[in-house]
């Protein structure tokens, strides 16, 4: 059995309700290797040509909907939940929810809470069934379970860089269900509570305290070393779902403001190699997502910061007030 919950079923019943003739497959990395399988099968049960999308997924941000205008009738879009973005074709998203057991893990997590009683749960688009499980089964060992929520993502739902669910949650600890730092970080960051890691995949629990004071002294050290640049790059995604070109020219005039040059670079994906030409440039600012400069920094041979890291360079920002970057759709620059 697959790890993941693939819903093969409704795909195909969306493809002939549509009589799509060519079908766009899209998967983040981790879904990859279904690919084929799935292309197979669409193709054996209906009239459809499947298009495999090769290139990276960074999240329901990165859907290749205009790559594939004119080539395209129907995209299907697997590991990630919408966001409120217009579609240049029709998009099919399926969660491909995990199909692992974690009752198991959940009872070797009551030794990691023992000393809560009032908890925060929260997960990632694979991991949202499992939810209503946890909790009663925390309340069952008595603890009381909070799941946060907000106007652009389910009830105890991280989507992508939006970390909204969990802000102002009245809680003594957060446990994150999932895989990866990247959200579990943000969490501990905009929380500023404990939070506490359950990787279902390999049956790890682990506190984010230590990975967290890590991440910001690397960023401390990037943050005093942009300080001495005078000529910026500012990067903005042409991702649909990443792109914030009024913010980048707002960087822009900022920095022309506090009397250095700034110019603003536009690229689809982020990454050393299409900043080498630029070498005259000292710092970088992402206006894209925010996971670059934070998963990717030792990549990189020049600063690289979000726009909140900017404030802390330019003294618009205290160093106590750090905080990571979020993509707000209903905030969103447009």
């Amino acid at each position: 059995m697959s790890m993941y919950d693939m819903d093969l079923d409704r795909v195909i019943r969306k493809i002939n309700s549509k009589d799509a003739q060519i079908v766009g497959l899209q998967f983040p990395e981790g879904l990859k290797m279904q690919a084929i399988k799935i292309a197979r099968q669409i193709e054996d049960e209906t009239d459809a040509t499947v298009i495999i999308s090769g290139d990276p997924c960074f999240g329901a941000c990165d859907v290749s909907d205009w790559k594939m205008k004119g080539s395209v009738d129907l995209i299907v879009h697997y590991g990630h939940t919408p966001l409120p973005l217009k579609y240049e074709i029709p998009t099919l998203f399926i969660e491909a929810f995990s199909n692992i057991d974690i009752k198991k893990d959940l009872e070797k997590c009551l030794d990691e809470i023992k000393g809560y009683s009032r908890i925060g749960l929260v997960t990632t688009t694979q991991h949202l069934h499992l939810l209503n499980e946890t909790k009663d089964f925390l309340e069952d060992n008595g603890k009381e379970v909070i799941l946060g929520s907000s106007p652009s993502t389910r009830k105890g739902q991280v989507l992508g860089c939006n970390f909204s669910s969990i802000k102002d949650l009245d809680v003594e600890v957060i446990l994150f269900i999932g895989s990866g730092n990247f959200h579990p970080l943000g969490i501990r960051l905009f929380s500023n509570v404990p939070v506490l890691a359950l990787d279902p995949y390999n049956s790890e629990i682990r506190s984010m305290d230590e990975y967290a004071d890590r991440i910001l002294r690397i960023r401390f050290a990037r943050i005093t070393k942009a300080r001495s640049a005078k000529k910026w790059g500012i990067i903005v995604s042409s991702k649909e779902g990443q792109y914030r070109m009024a913010l980048a020219r707002q960087l822009k005039k900022t920095l022309e403001d506090n009397g250095m040059e700034a110019y603003i670079i536009l690229a689809d994906n982020i990454n050393p190699d299409i900043l080498l030409p630029y070498f005259e440039l000292e710092a970088f600012v992402v206006s894209a997502c925010p996971r670059i400069a934070i998963d990717d920094s030792q990549m990189y041979k020049k600063p690289l910061l979000t726009p909140q890291e900017l404030e802390i360079v330019l003294n618009k920002r205290e160093w106590e007030n750090y905080q990571l970057d979020e993509i707000l759709f209903h905030e969103r620059y447009k």
